[in-house]
């Protein structure tokens, strides 16, 4: 009997366990729940009915199955049992609220793929950086799964050899990889411009300081000035402590940079040096020309007479009208002698005035010859001239700022001040004296204008050259085709004497051949 009431307890059924709870239930569904409790003993059947409680779940963060961790036990007043505190970094106390962002169930054990960002140096004050430090809530990004984050994201694809398979190859150490810090595409496009510089970096910053033109081309001395490093980026390197043979290329040639007190202005400095000679010389050459062009018209006679001559053409055939008794006439008025036409629409204006002056001042047809810098003078614009003086008198100003800041660098720039100073002496000549060349041709130009009775202010020097040179233009072609249709009618005039001497001597010939026939008749 004793034995069946055993058989009996063993087979009923015990009553379900408690509810688990609050925080079991919301990981239910990744966590499974904890086995139910061995049926009771005789000896405790027979005492009570009650089966005894399920144990509690193990602490949260504890692994059991797989990387998903079990709840913390919750009592039924819902406070959380006191567990092992989650991990914090001792040296960096804004470092603990980005740590609660990253699940302590795994730690990185793979090299992972770099975001190739751009740090900030600081938590500036506004900022959603600076308010999420302030009230934590860094704390309440989302937790990260690192395992997941390892198989997505791995630097190199994981093993998928078996058994000897794997075991049969030579493991090779991993290369070590460069640090880097700088923006990815502006790190690669300043590799790619020291590819082109065949100079160690510590040399490349020596020849700037020596103000070594050889060393360095007008077009790497700007590339080098693109790329020197902004405030952020040198915030970035001041920040970093770790060895700088790891660094990128890029970061080892702004750390050069860094060296240099002011570098993006010595390298300016350097730029100017290097093209002041062929800048002054370029500007000269074209002032010149503008004078030369100025003096040239003034002073050509040949032109004058030409003037003179139109002004006659033009009272003659205005005469009883309001534009009538000129005593001159605008510049661009040259332009117009080709649209007055005569009867015949063959000829025109500037035909008839090229036959004139052939017939009576043939010694004025050349005038173009006199004005032989009219032509280079018509392609330069003033406000560029303008321009380029005001570039170098811009330039040897930042020079002298220069020289003056680099006096408290100390030893780094002693040589670069010694070359600056030699520099600086014949530069500031060579200005002086190119300031007062651009002075004279500007009153020049001005006399130039008001010698065809323009305003200077109306009238710029390029319509004065532009003008003037069409004119010379369609005044050569016209007194080409003058000439051309004067040789036509030359070679007419030839031909047709040719034919009536012929016509003449066969008449004679016919007369003779006449009389001898009556004579032989008779």
């Amino acid at each position: 009997m004793p034995l069946l009431k055993v058989n009996s307890a063993s087979k009923s059924a015990p009553p379900p366990p408690p509810p688990p709870p609050l925080h079991a239930r919301q990981v239910a569904s990744s966590v499974p729940p904890p086995p139910p409790p061995p049926p009771p003993t005789p000896a405790l059947a027979s005492k009570s009915q009650v089966p005894a409680a399920p144990p509690p779940p193990a602490p949260f963060g504890k692994k059991t199955n797989g990387n998903f961790p079990e709840p913390q036990a919750v009592g039924r007043s819902g406070s959380s049992a006191p567990g092992r505190p989650p991990f914090t970094s001792p040296t960096n106390s804004k470092n603990r609220l980005l740590s609660r962002t990253i699940s302590s169930k795994s730690h990185q054990t793979k090299k992972l793929k770099p975001l190739h960002w751009l740090k900030l140096p600081r938590a500036v004050q506004g900022s959603l950086w600076a308010e999420a430090q302030k009230l934590g809530e860094a704390s309440k990004a989302p937790e990260i799964d690192m395992s997941e984050l390892e198989n997505l994201f791995s630097a190199a694809a994981p093993n998928t050899g078996h058994g000897d398979k794997s075991n049969s190859h030579t493991a090779h150490a991993p290369k070590s990889e460069k640090v880097t810090l700088i923006d990815h595409r502006r790190a690669y496009n300043c590799e790619i411009m020291l590819s082109k510089v065949k100079v160690p970096l510590p040399d490349l910053m020596s020849s700037v300081l020596a103000l070594n033109e050889s060393a360095l081309d007008v077009d790497q001395v700007d590339n080098l000035i693109k790329v020197c490093p902004t405030k952020e980026e040198m915030e970035l390197l001041k920040g970093y402590t770790g060895e700088n043979e790891k660094l990128g290329k890029c970061e080892q040639f702004f750390l050069e940079l860094m060296k240099i007190p002011r570098v993006e202005s010595k390298l300016r400095v350097f730029s100017f040096k290097k093209q002041f000679r062929s800048q002054v010389s370029d500007l000269r050459h074209n002032l010149n020309i503008v004078n030369s062009t100025a003096e040239e018209i003034r002073n050509s006679v040949k032109l004058k007479r030409i003037m003179q001559t139109i002004l006659s053409l033009g009272n003659a055939l205005n005469q009883g009208t309001a534009r009538g008794s000129a005593i001159g006439f605008r510049l661009d008025s040259l332009l117009k002698l080709t649209d007055t036409r005569a009867r015949n629409s063959k000829m025109t204006l500037m035909h008839y005035l090229c036959k004139v002056l052939a017939e009576k001042l043939p010694e004025v047809l050349d005038f173009s010859k006199d004005i032989s810098s009219l032509e280079p003078a018509s392609k330069i614009q003033l406000k560029f001239l303008a321009e380029e003086m005001q570039a170098i008198s811009k330039g040897l100003e930042k020079v002298l700022q220069e020289l003056s800041s680099s006096e408290n660098d100390g030893p780094v720039s002693e040589k670069f001040r010694e070359n600056l100073k030699e520099f600086l002496s014949f530069a500031e000549a060579e200005v002086r004296s190119l300031a007062s060349l651009y002075s004279t041709v500007g009153r020049n130009v001005d006399a130039l204008i008001l010698y065809f009775g323009e305003d200077p202010a109306r009238c710029p020097f390029e319509q004065v050259t532009s003008t003037l040179l069409n004119f010379v233009r369609l005044f050569n072609k016209a007194h080409e085709e003058n000439c051309k249709q004067l040789e036509n009618e030359m070679k007419k005039l030839s031909e047709s004497e040719k034919l009536k001497m012929n016509a003449s001597q066969k008449n004679e010939s016919e007369k003779l051949l006449s009389s001898s026939i009556r004579t032989s008749n008779v």
